[in-house]
Order: structure tokens, then C-alpha cells, then sequence
């Protein structure tokens, strides 16, 4: 006798949809039981106001923890970079998969590269469209230093509209994440991939996060076969280091917790290579406002969280830093 089919809810995006559905397939492998993918459209999708005017944090996630408490779906799949930084009580993160590649990407006209698009725009000024505060503050902090004109044009709309204001010639370009490309099998319309050096990513940009309600031990147990431990840890650092500045998810803030260039690399075959490799995380955090005119960005090193509270307190720390050099000056009004 087949299992009855666990219940996914998942926005109505192509984008949503093809991760859930890729989350769906790992989760029968690991459970043996169907799952049946149920569409829930948010207010995030439905409003065509830009994110900071209809609140911004959780717009995208409150639609399907509704359904997740009342019953009408077993679990949930959210980008994690969505999701507020306090957890309700009553739902759990069952699983944290590995995470994609967290950079943000180029598609421009003419295949163009960044720094390329000023001096082929008919003006000498590229006109860039990006619905994120934190990718307009980075862009145009690089092009001050760099000596590029652009101009950053807010936008709002899926994948598939975002590029044909390229293809129709409204924009030279748009930024996106790689991840989501990826995950649509439409990476090769990139043109180029931005440095985290140039851009860091959004807090937990890249993560898929899995929710269920906290009283389900039984499927917590077998969502928890998907948990990656280091992009749980990683993430976890880059949100506390969110929550911390008290900025929600479309405040200017990028962050990204990463394994350090290893400064004297262990000959292959040497035991202890392994050991080297996964000893410290790296957290780099910025802060700006978006013109550019003015950032904070610091980073620090510590040992590989082994506990929640240890990743807590790494984003935590460098949080105060940033405190100190006035990041909260920089972002204007905090969302909570």
C-alpha cells in the first residue's frame, strides 16, 4: 500500500516551484513517500509595490507558515534569505540543505562584462535594474571607487521579466542570483558572475530552508536527513549578524560566511589536510547606504561553529563591530 503523500507548500513562481519541486524529489528518496506540491500565492506575490513599501520581511513567508499551522500543508520550502530572523516557536527548520552558489550575477546586453557596461552605454552611463537597497549600495560604492558610471534602477518582477528590460533595451543590465538561475537551469544567460569581493551576497543567499511545525517529531527526523551542518552554521552566523544590526531582509545589508583562503595550503595526501580545511569560517558583513557615498564592511575569523549558539554569537560579534563604525546610521529606518 502506497504512503499518503506529504504535503509541500511552495509559492507559484517558476522559480519557487522548480525548488520545491527539486526539494520534493530529495525528500521521497530519503522518506520513500510521494510529495505532492501545493501552491500558495503571498502577498509578496501579489503586490506590485516594491518590497520596502509592503514591509519587506516576510512578505514572501507568511502565506505558507499560515498553511503550515493550519494544517493545509506538511512542510514548506522558503528561500532562506526570505525569512524573518525570529523564529516562531511553534515551527522548526527541519533541514538547511547545502547551498547553492551565493553570488549575485550579470545579464547584460551584448554579453557584456560589469565593468564593462559604462563605456559601451550610448551615454557612458549603464543603467543597471536591481530591486535590492543592499545591491545598489555595493554597485555604486564599486563604481565610486572604480570610476564607473551607472545608475541603479529600481525593479521589481520574476526572472523572466527582470531580463527582457535587458532584451527590450529598458536596462543594460540586471542582477540576479546565481542560485536561482541554477536552480532554473538558466545559468548560461549570464555575463558575468559578481566577486563576493565586489558584491557579498544577501544574508543565507543561496539557502533553501525546509519548516515544519515544531510538534512533528517524526518528520523533523526525516527532513533532517537533508541538513547540511557547515550552511547551517554558515547561514545562521550571516542572520544572526542581520538580526543583530536589527535590519530585515530588504535592508542594505549583504553578509556571507565562507571557509578562508587557506594561507599555506597542505600538500595533497598530508593527513591533516582535511583538518586544515574545514578549521576556520570566515564573516564578512556591509552595510551602506544606496548611493554608495558611504559603507561599512568588516569581517572576522573564528573556528567553524559546532553548536547554534556558537554561529549566533560569531554574526553577533561582528555586528557590534559594525555598530561601532556606525552602521546603523547607514541604513536609514531599521525594519524589524
Amino acid at each position: 500500500m502506497t504512503e499518503k503523500a506529504l504535503r509541500l507548500g511552495t509559492r507559484r513562481s517558476k522559480l519557487a516551484m522548480a525548488q520545491s519541486g527539486q526539494v520534493a524529489q530529495a525528500v521521497t528518496r530519503v522518506t520513500g513517500r510521494p510529495v505532492e506540491l501545493v501552491e500558495i500565492t503571498t502577498h509578496g506575490d501579489v503586490s506590485r509595490a516594491h518590497l520596502t513599501q509592503i514591509g519587506g520581511t516576510g512578505v514572501f513567508v507568511t502565506a505558507l507558515r499560515d498553511a503550515l499551522l493550519a494544517g493545509e500543508v506538511d512542510f514548506a520550502v522558503h528561500s532562506l534569505k526570505d525569512l524573518p530572523t525570529t523564529q516562531p516557536e511553534d515551527l522548526v527548520l527541519a533541514a538547511i540543505p547545502e547551498r547553492e552558489d551565493p553570488r549575485d550575477v550579470i545579464v547584460a546586453r551584448d554579453a557584456l562584462k560589469f565593468t564593462d557596461l559604462a563605456a559601451s552605454a550610448p551615454n557612458g552611463v549603464a543603467r543597471i535594474g536591481t530591486g535590492a537597497p543592499r545591491r545598489m549600495a555595493q554597485l555604486n560604492a564599486y563604481a565610486r571607487a572604480h570610476g564607473l558610471d551607472l545608475e541603479t534602477v529600481p525593479i521589481r518582477g520574476n526572472v523572466d521579466t527582470r531580463i527582457r528590460y535587458v532584451r527590450d533595451g529598458e536596462l543594460d543590465a540586471v542582477v540576479l542570483a546565481a542560485a536561482g538561475l541554477n536552480r532554473l537551469g538558466r545559468i548560461d544567460e549570464v555575463t558575468d558572475f559578481l566577486s563576493v569581493d565586489t558584491v557579498l551576497p544577501a544574508p543565507g543567499q543561496g539557502a533553501l530552508a525546509i519548516e515544519c511545525t515544531a510538534d512533528d517529531a517524526d518528520l523533523i527526523a526525516a527532513l533532517g536527513a537533508l541538513d547540511d551542518p557547515f550552511t547551517r552554521a554558515a547561514v545562521t552566523a550571516e542572520r544572526s549578524l542581520l538580526a543583530a544590526l536589527e535590519a530585515g531582509c530588504s535592508a542594505p545589508v549583504g553578509a556571507l560566511a565562507d571557509l578562508p583562503p587557506l594561507s599555506a595550503p597542505l600538500e595533497r595526501g598530508d593527513p591533516h589536510a582535511d583538518e586544515q580545511i574545514v578549521k576556520e569560517m570566515r564573516l564578512r558583513g556591509v552595510v551602506g547606504t544606496t548611493d554608495g557615498t558611504r559603507t561599512v564592511q568588516l569581517s572576522t575569523t573564528g573556528p567553524v561553529p559546532q553548536t547554534h549558539d556558537q554561529a549566533m554569537a560569531l554574526g553577533r560579534e561582528l555586528a557590534t563591530e559594525m555598530l561601532d563604525q556606525g552602521a546603523a546610521g547607514l541604513m536609514g529606518e531599521r525594519a524589524h
